[in-house]
């Protein structure tokens, strides 16, 4: 571009006629130096701004196409994620609610151990307080017959003398044979 535009200031300055040159009118000149710029920018730069469009262009309609696409990916796995929570929420009710029917089952077992357990512990105080009476009461028994045994050995003592004593003796040998 610029050889071009060095050869033509070049011939036209070999010709004798300023074809190119400097103008001390400024109006003038800046319209024809404009008008020179616009065109060999219109010239060379249609194609070269041309095809920087396009490419910018495509580039954008590329881009466009990719944000499309990852919008309606977003959009599926955003569908996905939410039958994803809608299942997970249902399994967390059903999980709730077994729960719950477990915690029923397992009061109601506690209850029924609970309930054995007061029986079999008044069952056992019972037995033991039996046992225990029992006891008290064989225990009393023994201690009523040694003192009765005590009581009737004194008596006999102060009311028995010693022929008394040998007869009483003699007679109970007789009786078991002797």
């Amino acid at each position: 571009m610029i050889d071009s535009f060095l050869l033509l200031a070049t011939e036209s300055h070999g010709e004798g006629g300023a074809l190119i040159g400097f103008h001390l009118d400024l109006w003038e000149s800046n319209i024809i130096n404009l008008s020179i710029l616009v065109g060999v920018l219109v010239f060379y730069g249609r194609k070269a701004i041309g095809k920087i469009l396009s490419d910018r262009r495509s580039q954008i309609a590329q881009a466009i196409q990719e944000v499309e696409a990852r919008q309606k990916q977003a959009a599926a796995a955003l569908t996905e994620e939410q039958r994803k929570l809608t299942q997970a929420q249902a399994e967390a009710e059903r999980i709730r609610q077994a729960a719950q029917e477990r915690a029923k089952v397992v009061a109601a077992e506690i209850a029924a151990q609970c309930e054995r357990d007061v029986i079999r512990l008044r069952d056992s105080a019972a037995a033991d307080l039996s046992s225990e009476q029992d006891r008290v009461i064989a225990q009393l028994k023994k201690q009523i017959g040694q003192m009765a045994v005590v009581k009737a050995e004194a008596q006999l003592k102060q009311q028995i003398d010693d022929t008394a004593q040998q007869r009483l003796i003699d007679r109970s040998i007789a009786q078991l044979g002797g």
